[in-house]
């Protein structure tokens, strides 16, 4: 029976010793809590670090992996050394700050990488196991993000999801890494890569085209011949876990304690790991500002600030221990006195009693991250209003911050708003309070962590549907054994071949552009014999098409149909065609090519083409859709079409295509239409779809349609590469 295979850095559960016995303890993290439920009522396994090295095991190793494996866990044995240098160095010491927007506190160690590429590896092994065909595999976070193509290239037919549970930074940040390309490409093994917001979703992409080049539509990437789906899929909580916690007989003893110590008074909660992504000193600076700024709540509000300890070792860590205890010490004896401290601090992890309890009695929740992936914690407290009262500030650097805006979202940087915000928190009227929570829960209800994984599972097996759809339209050994059988016995041959990205790999290196001599003589040998007609077909200008292939016995069309030529013929027109039109739209172009830096416009002679594949594509994606809405008008009064190639807006006669010049150069062959003459038609591009839609309907010839790339297309099949199509071409020429 097919399962599902759960991989991160931690088992759900932490093994310690106790004198000299194993001591198992449930782990209360995010990832845990949030896939428990899912785990337990679906065929999984869990695969993961026991929390200890394995040193300490010595003879309990047997001992343990036989209790892990009562529960369908499975543990990843590793060193202090790679504890230390994948863990604590890698993973903590340079993924984490670099992601969370502190490069100064980021170390690029060597040691640190080698041993991050070698625990991934144990990972795999573990992995492999276990993973069987029909299996799901889903691995989590950034400690394991070489994994997926690990196991991609052992078992190339493999379901695999990857989840990000931190941001994804921006590329100017992401660019820092001295791996960037190594981690991108084991994250890219994956089927499915999840984020918990657009944000991060854009971010990756942006990564992905920057450093490779690969193009996404609605978040399809086509790398290395395989279709890869980024979504965002915002992490929910177990809703009726805390929605009810308040109903427990042990939450409602440790309320009373709770309350009779803060006796009446207002209660701001924090709660976060001691961590310095989370803000915990800005936060206690804007406190402190709040009593200065607020004097009559002074002895009328207490913040309980729970700061779970965290990476000890670290010295960032322990710096950040040092301030927060100074800065709690400095408030509570500057502002505090015998009945009142402001400052009620917690240095330690609270079980779930105490959590549910300052959930239920704190009048806010001040949430404020400097940055953070999602953050659970804003979540649990909304849920857990059950009477609707309770304010919620919370940082809009939070990716929680994009399901919750009925909080009151602040900038943590930003201490006035963060104090203003608190006294409205404060001061809030009770139906206000109902009224944004209910928004919220009912929201959180919807989407709760069953639903969250659940969508992130379909969405996998949708995306391996999709592959297998893809597949099967492969040009495969057997359809090009048929293909070879109908070209040989075939009279009379037309090969319409696309120039950039389909007999070259050009399009984002116009270096590159000008074919080379293998190329020009693999294109004579095909136009040397007698049956065929090779036509190469491209938006260029047709004096550089003459330029470059002139000398060859070919036809050609440029200009995406408007000119054509035949072997040893000069140019004609299909139709003639004005180009008054080009002053009215030229100066339109050069407003936006000044706009955007690295774009350049291309006059032809009954065209005009606007090239962004220089550009930053971020800026230029959003020039195209202004620039589309500008012309937009003006086209349809001039009879215009505006054609979307590939980084480029080209502006000619409507009704002009490739597919029409394709078909004016079939009937102008084909007069008498004779049965078993073949056609071959290759292109990568939009525009080489109007070619592959009017090849469907030739009822009368052998058509073969390819599309270089994996992209829905009107082609009958799809191939990897231009490498692939010249090889396909270097036989037939052999023929």
């Amino acid at each position: 029976m097919a399962k599902l295979i759960i991989v991160a850095n931690r088992l759900p559960l932490k093994v310690s010793f106790k004198k000299k016995k194993l001591v198992y303890k449930t782990s209360v993290g995010g990832l845990a809590t949030g896939l428990s439920s899912f785990f337990e009522n679906n065929p999984s396994i869990w695969i993961g670090w026991p929390g200890e090295a394995k040193e300490k095991f010595k003879d309990k190793t047997k001992e343990l992996k036989a209790k892990l494996k009562e529960k369908n866990f499975y543990p990843v044995f590793l060193s202090r050394r790679q504890i230390q240098n994948y863990y604590s160095g890698f993973s903590n010491k340079t993924i984490w700050p670099l992601f969370q927007y502190f490069p100064q506190y980021t170390i690029f160690k060597k040691q640190f990488w080698q041993a991050y590429q070698e625990v991934n590896q144990i990972y795999a092994k573990e992995v492999l196991k276990h993973l069987k065909p029909g299996d799901q595999l889903w691995i989590h976070d950034y400690q394991l993000m070489l994994l997926p193509k690990l196991i991609r290239e052992r078992m190339p037919e493999a379901k695999i999801g990857f989840f990000l549970h931190i941001p994804f930074p921006s590329f100017e940040m992401f660019r820092l890494l001295p791996w960037r390309k190594q981690i991108l490409k084991g994250v890219l093994g994956a089927d499915l890569v999840g984020f918990h917001t657009y944000d991060y979703v854009r971010h990756f992409l942006n990564s992905v085209h920057n450093l490779f080049g690969y193009e996404h539509t609605l978040g399809q990437v086509q790398a290395g011949g395989r279709l890869i789906k980024v979504d965002l899929f915002p992490m929910g909580i177990d809703y009726q876990k805390f929605a009810h916690m308040g109903e427990n007989k042990q939450v409602k003893q440790v309320m009373k304690k709770i309350q009779a110590r803060t006796k009446g008074r207002k209660i701001i909660i924090s709660i976060d790991r001691l961590d310095y992504t989370k803000g915990i000193l800005k936060r206690l600076e804007a406190f402190e500002q709040f009593l200065i700024e607020n004097r009559g709540y002074r002895g009328k509000v207490i913040l309980i600030l729970v700061a779970v300890p965290s990476r000890t070792k670290v010295e960032q860590y322990k710096q950040l221990k040092q301030q927060v205890d100074q800065a709690v010490s400095r408030i509570n004896g500057r502002y505090g006195d015998i009945n009142w401290i402001p400052v009620w601090y917690l240095y330690k992890a609270l079980p779930f009693s105490h959590l549910a309890a300052f959930y239920q009695l704190a009048d806010v929740a001040l949430v404020t991250p400097l940055r953070d992936g999602m953050n659970l914690i804003a979540k649990e407290y909304i849920v857990s209003q059950a009477d609707g009262k309770g304010v919620l500030v919370l940082s809009e650097m939070a990716g929680a911050a994009k399901e919750l805006g009925e909080a009151l979202i602040v900038n943590p940087h930003n201490r006035q708003k963060v104090v203003s915000s608190l006294k409205q928190a404060l001061e809030m009227p009770l139906k206000e309070q109902k009224e944004r929570n209910l928004v919220m829960q009912q929201r959180l209800k919807r989407y709760d962590t069953k639903r969250w994984a659940k969508d992130f599972i379909d969405s996998l097996k949708k995306t391996k549907k999709q592959q297998q759809g893809l597949v099967a339209r492969r040009f495969t050994s057997e359809v090009k054994r048929k293909m070879f059988n109908d070209y040989i016995l075939s009279k009379k041959r037309f090969l319409f071949l696309d120039y950039d990205g389909t007999l070259t790999g050009f399009h984002t290196k116009p270096k590159k552009a000008e074919p080379d001599k293998n190329l020009k003589k693999l294109l004579q040998a095909l136009a040397e014999n007698k049956k065929n007609e090779v036509v190469i077909i491209s938006g260029r200008d047709k004096n550089i098409l003459q330029k470059w292939f002139g000398k060859i016995n070919v036809g050609l069309i440029a200009e995406h149909g408007i000119w054509l030529k035949k072997p040893g013929k000069n140019w004609e027109l299909i139709e003639e065609i004005g180009s008054d039109w080009k002053q009215e739209v030229l100066p339109i172009l050069e407003i936006y090519t000044d706009r955007t830096p690295g774009s350049f416009i291309e006059e032809k002679d009954y065209s005009l083409a606007w090239h962004y594949r220089k550009a930053d594509l971020r800026l230029a994606l959003l020039r195209v859709m202004e620039l589309k809405e500008d012309l937009r008008h003006l086209v349809a009064n001039l009879n215009l079409g505006v054609l979307e190639g590939n980084k480029v807006v080209e502006i000619k006669n409507a009704g002009i295509s490739k597919g029409r010049a394709v078909q004016y150069w079939l009937k102008q062959k084909t007069k008498k239409p004779t049965k078993g003459r073949f056609v071959l038609a290759v292109g990568d591009d939009k525009t080489d779809e109007d070619t592959f839609q009017v090849l469907k309907e030739e009822k009368n010839l052998k058509v073969y349609t390819l599309k270089v790339g994996f992209a829905i297309s009107q082609a009958k099949y799809n191939i990897n590469s231009p490498q692939q199509v010249r090889e396909l071409l270097q036989e037939m020429a052999n023929i």
